[in-house]
C-alpha cells in the first residue's frame, strides 16, 4: 500500500518506522530539516512529489494546531480513492471536515506518546478507533494496532471527546497544580522525583495541544471535581480530623483498585 504520512515529528516518525517494512511509505514535512533522520521511506517537500506518489492512504501526524491545515494543503493533489486518516488526540472540527471533504476517512487515537510510553512494548497501552468512518480504513488500523499488541476500543467522535476530557484533563491539571507550587529541592524524595518527571514530560508537550485538551467543553466539570476534592481534603487537614482522613483514604483507595 502507498501511504503518505504528514509530519515528521515524534508520532510521524513512529508510524513511518512501523509501516515502512510492509508498505511503500512517504513522509511529507514543510521543514526539510525534520526529514534528515527519516529512513526506509521517501522524503517529500513538495506537492508535486505527493501527486506523483499517488497515496492510497494519508496518515495526518501533524501537530494538533495544524491538522486541518495539513489536510487542506494536500487534498488538491490526492486521487478520489485515497483514504484520509488522523491520529489526533483532539478531534475538534475533524468530523465536520471529513463529512464535507468528499473523501473516505478513518480517525484513530493511539492513547500513548513517545514521552512516557515504551514504544517497544505497547501491550499495556490503548488505542481508540472512531466508529464513524470507512470500513476498510478501520480494518487497516485495527490490524496495525493488533500487531502492536495495543488494546483497541471503538468509540464515536462524541465518546472519544468524553474519554479524553477525563483521561487527559485530570492528570494534566493535576500536573499543572504540582508545577505551579514547585520549589527547588536539593534532596528530593522518590515520590517527588517521579512527579517531577511526569511534570517535565507533560509540560514538554505542544502548548496548543494542552490548550485544546483543556478547552474541551467537558473539561470544566472534571476540573471542578478536582477543586471539590481539594476543598474536602484541605478541611480535613485544617481540622486535623484523624477519622475523616482515614475515611478519605479508604474512599480513594477503593477508586484506584
Amino acid at each position: 500500500m502507498r501511504i503518505l504520512i504528514l509530519g515528521a515529528g515524534k508520532m510521524g516518525s513512529f508510524f513511518t518506522d512501523v509501516l515502512s517494512f510492509d508498505h511503500e511509505v512517504a513522509v511529507y514535512d514543510i521543514n526539510p530539516q525534520r526529514l534528515r533522520f527519516m529512513y526506509n521511506c521517501y522524503r517529500f517537500t513538495s506537492m508535486d512529489e505527493i501527486s506523483e506518489f499517488r497515496p492510497e492512504l494519508v496518515i495526518n501526524a501533524a501537530t494538533v494546531k495544524y491538522t486541518l491545515d495539513a489536510f487542506r494543503q494536500v487534498l488538491p493533489v490526492l486521487t478520489s480513492d485515497c483514504i484520509l486518516s488522523d491520529i489526533a488526540s483532539v478531534k475538534t472540527g475533524l468530523k465536520e471536515f471529513y463529512e464535507t471533504s468528499g473523501f473516505r476517512y478513518v480517525s484513530t487515537h493511539p492513547m500513548f506518546g513517545p514521552t512516557f510510553a515504551n514504544l517497544d512494548k505497547l501491550s499495556t497501552e490503548n488505542a481508540i478507533i472512531i466508529k464513524e468512518g470507512d470500513y476498510l480504513g478501520k480494518v487497516f488500523f485495527k490490524d496495525l494496532y493488533q500487531r502492536l499488541s495495543l488494546n483497541i476500543f471503538e468509540y464515536s467522535f462524541e465518546e472519544h471527546d468524553e474519554t479524553v476530557a477525563y483521561s487527559l484533563s485530570i492528570p494534566f491539571v493535576s500536573t499543572f497544580v504540582f508545577a505551579a507550587v514547585m520549589k527547588h529541592q536539593d534532596a528530593p524524595g522518590t515520590t517527588f522525583k517521579r512527579h517531577m518527571a511526569i511534570a517535565k514530560g507533560v509540560l514538554n508537550e505542544d502548548d496548543f495541544l494542552l490548550q485544546e485538551i483543556l478547552f474541551n467543553p467537558r473539561t470544566p466539570a472534571q476540573v471542578e471535581g478536582i477543586r471539590t476534592e481539594l476543598n474536602e481534603l484541605l478541611d480535613i487537614i485544617i481540622r486535623k480530623d484523624a477519622e475523616g482522613m482515614h475515611a478519605y483514604l479508604t474512599k480513594i483507595r477503593e477508586k484506584i483498585r
